[in-house]
């Protein structure tokens, strides 16, 4: 999948206007440049995709008709993706998808529905099995827009005992321990700060802490896991906005450098990846800059495999954004921006 120093990125849309699906891309660094945009496979709003870490399949969210869930496809060394199967119920589709690193479970999270579903995959063909567990979240915010549950992100925890679930409607961070046949039992819940719509979390590569993105508050949440039983605590809560900035932002993504080093939260509205450091014995952030990402709306980035580069999607200026990184300071630096992929939303490379 991986040739010399090209890497396969692809980028899950909305597909309104001209966008008719999920797109592939390559990134090409020794030229620091993208290259190659296509149309990898035809499908409705897979707004959200992930990638098995073998490489040999991505799953995407969904839409057909009136029904929504799941949908794996094969990836070929061209980076064309085929059709396997689908998994799909009435109502809307979820808005992520994550799977454990044996392609033994995937995971889906629905905003709408406010719910979270696990299904066996057949780690040899890649299909989905349907669902397992269907477990619908109950609760209110303080929120407007906090009127029911919004379930905005389920991925495993580093020892994939437990599934981590934020809930943006209820304010919360749910825990799910995982049985050997992928259905989910009730852990922990611990409640986050009222009306701060918690949205996608990312794992420390020490295992130990967890940084959550809000969507209303626009802060990180830093927290502590302990895996003995799957809970979490806070540590800290750390704006990812200027001091004097006071118009309309939604938060959107969060990721991290490998050597856990750096944490990057995106800013909707602001438009900018907010960079912080992170403190090696506590886990906490200390700001270090705003980068601006060249379009509106930034829905979602990624670090490539070699780490030297960030891809950020620009959803309502249809952009992607090519940004080199400082290993060292973790700053970010624009080469390119005018990348044209319609209304892109998630950002995902192949594994390295």
């Amino acid at each position: 999948m991986k040739n010399t120093n090209k890497y396969i990125g692809y980028i899950g849309t909305y597909t309104k206007g001209e966008s008719k699906g999920v797109y592939s891309f390559t990134l090409d660094t020794n030229a620091a440049k993208i290259i190659d945009v296509k149309l990898a496979a035809e499908l409705d709003n897979p707004t959200y995709v992930n990638i098995s870490k073998d490489n040999q399949f991505l799953y995407a969210v969904k839409k057909e008709g009136e029904t929504g869930g799941v949908a794996a496809f094969s990836i070929h060394e061209s980076g064309e993706l085929s059709p396997i199967n689908s998994q799909l119920t009435a109502g809307s589709s979820p808005c992520h998808v994550s799977l454990d690193s044996k392609s033994r479970v995937l995971f889906s999270a629905n905003y709408h529905k406010g719910e979270v579903v696990s299904y066996l995959l057949n780690a040899e063909t890649g299909s989905i099995s349907p669902a397992v567990s269907v477990i619908e979240h109950e609760g209110t915010g303080p929120d407007p827009r906090q009127e029911k549950p919004h379930t905005h992100y389920a991925g495993l925890t580093p020892d994939e005992n437990y599934l981590a679930v934020v809930e943006l409607g209820i304010d919360a961070l749910i825990t799910y321990s995982v049985g050997s046949d992928g259905t989910l039992t009730k852990a922990n819940l611990l409640p986050l700060k009222g009306g701060s719509g918690p949205r996608h979390l990312v794992f420390h590569p020490n295992g130990t802490f967890a940084y959550i993105m809000t969507e209303f508050s626009s802060e990180v949440i830093v927290l502590t896991y302990y895996p003995e039983d799957g809970h979490f605590t806070e540590k800290q809560y750390i704006s990812t906005l200027p001091d004097d900035f006071s118009e309309n932002n939604q938060g959107s993504a969060i990721h991290i450098s490998s050597d856990g080093r750096f944490v990057y939260a995106g800013n909707r509205g602001h438009n900018s990846i907010a960079v912080f450091r992170v403190d090696a014995f506590s886990g906490e952030l200390s700001f270090v800059e705003h980068v601006f990402t060249g379009g509106d709306w930034p829905r979602d980035f990624a670090l490539d495999p070699s780490e030297n580069f960030i891809v950020a999607s620009n959803q309502e200026s249809s952009n992607l954004v090519l940004f080199s990184r400082d290993g060292a300071s973790g700053r970010l630096t624009l080469i390119e921006s005018d990348i044209t992929v319609p209304y892109p939303v998630c950002v995902k490379f192949l594994h390295d």
